[in-house]
């Protein structure tokens, strides 16, 4: 009733009866835009509020799939609004309150146009309550060669959410774009005998009448699409790394009990204070309050995602590199997460510097360095590969997890590094962590930092590198740590290739 009474009011442009009318639809309050301005996703996110807290409390049946919740949105208005949008796609809403009273919805596709029974002035906070419930819709994305499930994933137990850019509305009401960060509060309810792990810490677990309920809070600004919850059997091991970080490791325990993977797991989870040195080194502090992974035994997770404090890895990775995985995702937490996206356009930062960070770990372990890695993919990838066509300023839009987005995003950032020296690029690395902490970055304001940090201009290395769909010609390596190509040792090379060939694996399987 509610939703056709609204669809009916939105048609012809007239308030929802019982609305505050004052300024009316053509005066002041305006229409909340559906979409942020994402040039590659227009309907991401919604205008004309900033979301400062989700409060999501739900309850999960491993045996229908259905998940059953209430979510709390703090928000504030940052225009006069007569109506907004959510972004919300599938399941069935029962209720729906702005400010304590019941408002009008309708919904069209992935948007939810919220109208308030009061209108909202600029400045003014909103409490939006949104019950729900249903199947969580799974998102898929087509890959060379097979179909990438994202999204909240049933398990044989439970299940598993993570993906990107855009599955956050597929299990809650949410302003989903990088650009409106906020805290996280859930409280996920399962049958005894389950876990849940999600971002940030827990804070408190209880049970009644064969059911327990996990509260998890995440008080660190994060965008929506790295929010997760995990449900299933974990084997959770708590520790710290000699730093005093706090780290929260859960694993699925079938997984431990495999010969091969269970080995490869452990060694690699060991070893995440060990990288988080290295990464602090060359990127600045870690910028979370704590730190951790979720290992699921789910067949069709082909990914790992960087979700914030916790990423979610596959069991696939980690006969094969995990180790340069989990430096991987680690490095997101600065280049990612605490310094998102202004624009999807922009995801060579995230995996740019991602890839980097891979190369810094093999370094530190002795592999090859940043530099061999350069010299190693100049030589054996052909001018005239597809590899060099690919924009990664500007990439397809139907392919914006490319393989070049990593390699490419990295090799231009070895690049950088090479023109303007070792000290500068660094600083350049850790100025774009702190300086934009908490918030978001493009591809012009990085250049803009590290022409600034440098005193160089460097349009024509990045219109080249980022820009240009040919492969770059380079002419210096001035800086190089490890000479030129002639003189780089045949072990380098063979540990580039291998690592490369690894890398290939794990972009064919799916992306991280």
């Amino acid at each position: 009733m509610a939703a056709t009474a609204v669809t009916a009011a939105l048609a012809v442009g007239a308030p929802l009866a019982g609305a505050d009318d004052s300024g009316g639809k053509n005066g002041r309050f305006t229409a909340g835009t559906p979409g942020v301005g994402d040039v590659y996703y227009p309907l991401a996110g919604n205008g004309g509020y900033d979301v400062r807290h989700y409060d999501i409390a739900g309850s999960y049946d491993p045996a229908t799939d259905v998940w059953s919740a209430t979510s709390t949105i703090e928000a504030v208005a940052t225009a006069d609004l007569y109506r907004f949008n959510l972004d919300f796609d599938g399941m069935t809403i029962t209720s729906l309150t702005v400010g304590g009273k019941p408002a009008g919805w309708t919904r069209d596709g992935a948007e939810l146009v919220v109208v308030p029974r009061q209108k909202v002035r600029a400045g003014s906070p909103m409490t939006i309550v949104t019950s729900y419930s249903g199947v969580p819709k799974e998102f898929v994305i087509p890959l060379e060669g097979f179909e990438l499930r994202t999204g909240f994933m049933a398990t044989d137990d439970g299940a598993t959410v993570a993906g990107q850019p855009d599955v956050a509305a597929g299990w809650f009401p949410v302003n989903d774009h990088p650009r409106d960060k906020a805290a996280y509060t859930f409280h996920v309810t399962v049958p005894d005998g389950l876990g849940v792990v999600a971002n940030g810490f827990l804070v408190g677990e209880r049970s009644a009448n064969g059911r327990t309920t996990f509260d998890w809070d995440a008080p660190e600004p994060m965008a929506s699409y790295l929010a997760t919850i995990d449900i299933g059997e974990w084997d959770v091991r708590q520790w710290s790394t000699p730093s005093g970080l706090p780290v929260y490791d859960a694993v699925d325990p079938d997984l431990l009990d495999d010969p091969v993977l269970g080995p490869a797991i452990d060694s690699s989870l060991s070893r995440q204070g060990e990288v988080l040195d290295v990464l602090s080194a060359a990127f600045g502090p870690y910028p979370f309050s704590t730190v951790g992974a979720i290992v699921d035994d789910q067949d069709d997770l082909f990914f790992a995602l960087e979700t914030q404090t916790r990423p979610v890895y596959s069991k696939y990775f980690w006969p094969d590199g995990g180790d340069a995985v989990v430096a991987h995702e680690l490095a997101h937490q600065w280049y990612g997460d605490d310094v998102a996206l202004e624009q999807w356009q922009d995801i060579w930062l995230n995996e740019g510097w991602a890839t980097y960070a891979e190369w810094l770990w093999a370094e530190h372990e002795g592999f090859f360095t940043p530099q061999d890695a350069l010299d190693f993919y100049l030589a054996v990838i052909p001018d005239d590969d597809p590899f060099w066509a690919f924009v990664i300023g500007e990439p397809p839009a139907d392919d914006l997890f490319g393989e070049p987005v990593y390699l490419r995003g990295g090799l231009t950032l070895q690049v950088l590094r090479n023109r303007v020296g070792d000290a500068d690029f660094f600083e350049i690395a850790k100025q774009w962590a702190s300086q934009r902490s908490g918030g978001t970055g493009t591809t012009a304001q990085f250049i803009a930092l590290a022409e600034s940090v440098s005193g160089q201009q460097l349009d024509d290395l990045f219109d080249a590198w980022l820009f240009t769909g040919s492969k770059p010609e380079v002419t210096s390596l001035a800086g190089a740590r490890s000479g030129s190509p002639d003189a780089r040792s045949q072990d380098a090379a063979s540990a580039v290739e291998s690592w490369g060939s690894a890398f290939g694996r794990r972009i064919a399987h799916g992306r991280y």
